[in-house]
């Protein structure tokens, strides 16, 4: 067991120092200190780290500190565990920046901001191709996660609508909703916190790791107030099969008489979809979808804050969800989660609309998923690898048998989209069954653990239940991941994967570093472990 196991850092360095300082043993009083390097140069003191101080510092001794010790984050161009954009141009910095004390709420005060708002719900609806974009309603939010709620509540609502008209019980056997055991964590926790039994379907090898909608409709029932189907697994990129669900359920309403909508968690395929593959069915053009979210902060590539949730039409979303405002100098409407909300991640969102167009957001996502081409290429042509995800795959189907036979003439055109598997541009990957037999001492978590050591932030995790035995490793290709970062990530997967095999067991002390790596940091201000519910199988891990 490491050393570190049985040592308190902060009484190491406080016994360390050279002048002690002794707690009250009454008091317990916590005197864990921080000392900026320029304290002498500034005149500051050191300032404690878990209560507020009785006396502040000024503005530029205060920013150095934190600056520097924000320096041991990692850095966002490197971390390829996360879907969110972290750039923008520096006119978009400089539009944030100026509306960084606005409101959102307050319409009254911002007009022109609200109409920005409502412009950005019109370009979403007629992109996702609502019937009509004058009936469409919609609203910003914080993240895909405060819109799943808010499409869940309102199919939830017009569920229970539905039954009480019918002179049903709405509580037993109370409602259900269904989705795939592969579903983001955001997904459970509206069923948990707004009381809906969860009914996750297993997923398989053959369903591409994400819902199999055959399979699902075994889980669907009178009391299913909707289906979450998700375009772009955060496991594997994989969308679900949509179309197929809205088909399956079109047959479920002819038999039973129940009709169960739709709703399409596109946190990351619907700022992908409209512009990679626009002929691709998914959103509003199918009745049953009865509402979109999506996650302008990651394919939508504006800065962290900002989702989207829009409905095919005001009857979609129920009156009395809706709150009517009077105490802020006019009459106003909110249907979200939470009241106050920065404005300048919608000026940002807004921004990107105009700046990049149809053709520029096009351009963004061709050039990402390229780039997922060549990393899963490359990984798999070094016989050290299987690629999980089918972003490089060729599209089977009647509707590409022009494009199979140009493939099998030898004359397809690589660049083009269209001849590949519609996916997120994600690359999940893992030791290929060979490499496995020949090195079954070598654990993948270490590539993982290595690859951190050189500023890479690739995570290792297990796929959701059912597949839960195989570990990935997954990279999100952003905007930002050019192909000269692809090459030199490349070339640290395969030189680490090779110094594996041959070094020696110092190396193999990994397993226990990749174990107990933070053992070394303070958990002030955590929940201890256990103290949440146990894993449920959905995506619980950051992304």
């Amino acid at each position: 067991m490491a050393l570190s196991k049985h040592m308190n850092p902060d009484k190491l360095m406080q016994e360390a120092k050279d002048h002690k300082s002794h707690a009250h043993h009454l008091t317990n009083t916590d005197l864990s200190q921080t000392s900026s390097s320029y304290g002498a140069r500034y005149g500051t003191f050191p300032l404690p780290k878990y209560k507020i101080p009785s006396k502040g510092t000024d503005a530029e001794s205060a920013y150095q500190l934190v600056h520097d010790e924000l320096a041991l984050d990692g850095s966002p161009l490197l971390n390829l565990a996360s879907f969110v954009h972290t750039w923008m141009p520096a006119p978009a910095d400089k539009l944030m920046q100026e509306n960084m004390s606005k409101n959102l709420i307050d319409q009254d005060e911002y007009p022109m901001t609200q109409m920005l708002h409502t412009r950005c719900i019109s370009i979403l609806a007629e992109l996702w191709h609502a019937p009509s974009t004058k009936q469409a309603i919609g609203t910003a939010t914080t993240g895909s996660s405060e819109a799943i709620q808010l499409g869940g509540l309102a199919m939830k609502r017009i569920w229970q609508e539905k039954r009480k008209a019918a002179g049903k019980s709405i509580h037993e056997p109370g409602p259900n909703i269904v989705m795939g055991a592969n579903a983001q964590v955001a997904l459970e926790k509206f069923a948990r916190y707004f009381e809906v039994e969860c009914r996750l379907v297993p997923i398989s090898v053959e369903s591409k790791y994400r819902l199999d909608a055959k399979k699902a409709m075994d889980y669907v029932d009178e009391n299913t107030i909707g289906v979450f189907v998700i375009l772009g697994s955060t496991y594997t990129g994989h969308y679900e099969p949509v179309k197929e669900v809205s088909d399956l359920l079109d047959e479920y309403e002819a038999k039973t008489g129940h009709s169960v909508p739709i709703h399409v968690d596109g946190a990351s395929g619907a700022f992908i979809a409209p512009f990679a593959t626009p002929k691709l069915e998914w959103d509003f053009r199918l009745p049953r979808v009865v509402s979109i979210n999506t996650s302008g902060h990651k394919f939508g590539l504006s800065y962290v804050g900002v989702g989207w949730v829009i409905w095919r039409d005001k009857a979609h979303l129920p009156k009395d969800l809706i709150f009517e405002l009077h105490y802020l100098g006019s009459v106003e409407y909110s249907f979200s989660l939470n009241f106050s909300r920065p404005a300048a991640p919608i000026i940002a969102q807004y921004f990107n609309f105009v700046h990049l167009g149809f053709e520029g957001y096009r351009r963004v996502a061709l050039a990402d998923l390229k780039n997922a081409r060549l990393l899963s290429r490359a990984l798999e042509k070094s016989g050290y690898y299987y690629v999980l995800s089918d972003v490089h795959r060729p599209a089977n189907g009647a509707g590409n048998l022009l494009a199979g036979a140009k493939q099998a003439a030898g004359v397809t055109d690589e660049g083009d989209v269209e001849n590949y598997v519609p996916t997120l541009p994600v690359v999940s990957f893992r030791f290929s069954d060979k490499f496995k037999e020949e090195h079954p001492e070598i654990q993948q978590k270490w590539i993982q653990t290595l690859l951190r050591a050189k500023g890479w932030i690739v995570p290792n995790y297990e796929l959701a239940p059912d597949l839960q035995t195989v570990e990935i490793l997954r990279v999100v290709v952003r905007e930002n991941m050019s192909e000269e970062l692809i090459d030199r990530l490349v070339c640290d997967i395969i030189e680490t994967t090779e110094n594996l095999v041959k070094t020696d067991s110092p190396m193999h002390a990994l397993s226990t570093l990749g174990t107990h790596s933070s053992s070394a940091r303070r958990h002030q201000g955590k929940l201890d472990h256990g103290s949440g519910q146990g894993d449920s199988g959905t995506y619980a891990k950051q992304c």
